[in-house]
């Protein structure tokens, strides 16, 4: 089941949604992932189990609805003075954020959803800070390689990394980096 957009800002929905989140990540916080349940973050969070239901479906889809929240960058990527040196800095951050213990428990909840919703809200996280970093390089007319192409060529080699081998090391980041702005298209 997809989780339902707020059809309200505000309002009801908007305070339900706020406070099964609290709830869920004060439980994860307090004890074992496999113990939480929704009975568990209902009661916590004040509301019935029908209502958790009725909105996310289950709980893998509500996990999944948290960590694309906590998933949600809360400041523009850092301006360090250059295209590189912007992009440089955030796949830095990006990699280590994402390779951490809690980064890659979101990144399983994200991906073990049935809907494919979430996965993709991540993405347009990362995207539009693809995106600041670009404009930015292109208002001091510099060179910057395509989004997608950052996507391909840093953001999934990081990505890849941290789901199936090792954290990327710092080394190995900024070679990503350095080739996908060498790079001509």
């Amino acid at each position: 089941m997809a989780v339902k957009e707020n059809l309200r800002p505000g309002g009801r929905s908007a305070r339900v949604q706020a406070s099964v989140h609290k709830a869920v990540r004060e439980l994860l916080a307090d004890m074992n992932r496999a113990e939480v349940t929704i009975p568990l973050i209902a009661a916590s969070a004040g509301v019935t189990p029908s209502t958790i239901y009725r909105r996310w479906g289950d709980l893998q889809e509500l996990l999944a609805d948290v960590a694309v929240e906590r998933l949600r960058p809360d400041m523009q990527p850092i301006d360090a003075g250059s295209g590189k040196a912007d992009l440089q800095a955030w796949a830095e951050q990006y990699a280590e954020e994402m390779s951490s213990g809690p980064g890659r428990e979101m990144i399983r909840d994200v991906l073990a959803a049935q809907a494919g919703a979430n996965a993709c809200k991540c993405s347009e996280y990362t995207r539009q800070q693809i995106l600041v970093i670009a404009e930015r390089a292109k208002a001091r007319s510099e060179i910057f390689p395509d989004v997608d192409r950052v996507m391909d060529d840093v953001v999934a080699p990081i990505m890849y990394r941290i789901l199936f081998g090792d954290v990327p090391d710092a080394a190995r980041v900024s070679d990503l980096v350095s080739r996908v702005m060498t790079t001509k298209d």
